[in-house]
């Protein structure tokens, strides 16, 4: 007589299947998930990569195309039946939410369907955009519909938590679950400056979507602050975004053609951070910042802004500065770029940190925990 239980369904959703920090999350847990003991499959938004990295790991992925960022009455209507459809028709133990609009039409869809099990994921909050002050107060109000719908709400981070834990009956909603990834392989310094530029001299980078939340022209100002000092100074931008006219033209305006590059998206960006001598994040607002902790397996020193989940990735292993400050950006520089040994040092520590406090293990576990935590 065979006693081993039977498979739990999980059935993550997302609004977008495009490549980003909430659709790391999603491809890390719903591949760490034992396939002995779960059933997984995945409804996102469109078909991106997420979607092609998902099925070539054996993943089933279902495309909702009424599903999008952008505000629509009529597809959330339809995005809510096609979601309830759904959870009728496969009848998973666990739905687990992941953004906002997924998150405020899936806990409704799910709770209609009978779900026994909603967990959603808080990867930051949409009122933190620069919206009028009704439209977030109605943002707001969703989010805390959202979060009393869903059995238990995970929050990326203390910050993010703290940001809606005054708001009625959240108390016991919500629980901090860090991020976390496997250590990885980069390509040597020589083999990824080769791919990336090429330039001889000092290197920093950043890892980000060309978004204002980004501050990168803060970031761009920083190195012209810095460029008389330091003129083989080089900073290299990975990825792609709706900013990028607008920051080529801020390197035009500070005459830094010969200093900035923007390399546009990279496949697995990360294999590539050991091009660099120094990992910037100039963010004005983040939630975690997986970047870092991909900074901190590549051994690299960084210095970030001092906004949302960023203090408690960093702790005390790298520099730490205002947003929207130049000046303190190139302070912050300058002190890593003329101490070879201060460099080491944080890169070092950050490493320690990176492997040992956001692994990919203690998020499966702690996750699986809350999946099977009893109500």
């Amino acid at each position: 007589m065979d006693n081993t239980p039977p498979k739990k369904k999980v059935l993550f959703v997302i609004t977008k299947s495009n490549w980003g920090g909430a659709q790391r999350y999603v491809y890390d847990l719903a591949t760490a998930l034992d396939k002995n003991a779960y059933d997984v499959e995945v409804v996102a938004g469109g078909n991106g990569l997420l979607k092609e990295k998902l099925e070539a790991a054996g993943i089933t992925v279902t495309s909702l195309h009424t599903m999008e960022r952008d505000v629509n009455l009529k597809k959330e209507l339809l995005s809510a039946k096609e979601l309830f459809k759904i959870f009728r028709a496969s009848k998973p133990d666990i739905v687990h939410l992941n953004s906002s609009k997924a998150g405020g039409l899936g806990a409704i869809a799910a709770r209609l369907a009978g779900v026994k099990r909603i967990v959603f994921t808080a990867h930051a909050w949409a009122f933190n955009e620069n919206r009028e002050l009704i439209s977030k107060l109605l943002i707001s109000f969703l989010h805390w519909m959202t979060v009393l719908l869903s059995h238990k709400t995970i929050a990326v981070s203390e910050s993010v938590k703290e940001q809606v834990i005054h708001m009625p009956f959240m108390k016991d909603k919500i629980q901090v679950i860090h991020l976390g990834m496997q250590p990885f392989e980069c390509k040597t310094k020589e083999e990824a400056r080769a791919l990336l530029g090429d330039a001889e001299g000092l290197w920093i980078g950043t890892i980000a979507e060309l978004h204002p939340v980004k501050g990168l022209l803060y970031a761009i100002d920083a190195i012209a602050l810095l460029k008389e000092d330091y003129p083989d100074l080089h900073y290299v931008i990975i990825g792609e975004g709706d900013q990028r006219s607008i920051i080529e033209k801020q390197i035009v305006k500070r005459r830094l053609e010969s200093n900035v590059f923007l390399a546009g998206f990279v496949d697995d960006a990360k294999t590539y951070l050991k091009a660099f001598d120094i990992f910037m994040l100039p963010s004005l607002s983040e939630a975690f910042g997986y970047s870092l902790v991909e900074a901190g397996i590549a051994e690299l020193p960084i210095i970030a802004t001092n906004v949302g989940g960023i203090p408690e990735v960093i702790d005390e292993s790298g520099i730490i500065v205002p947003p929207r400050n130049a000046r303190s950006l190139a302070d912050g520089l300058k002190l890593l770029i003329d101490s070879p040994d201060l460099r080491k040092d944080a890169a070092a520590n950050m490493k320690d940190r990176a492997l040992n406090t956001f692994d990919l293990e203690r998020m499966r576990s702690e996750t699986l925990a809350l999946y099977n935590e009893k109500r």
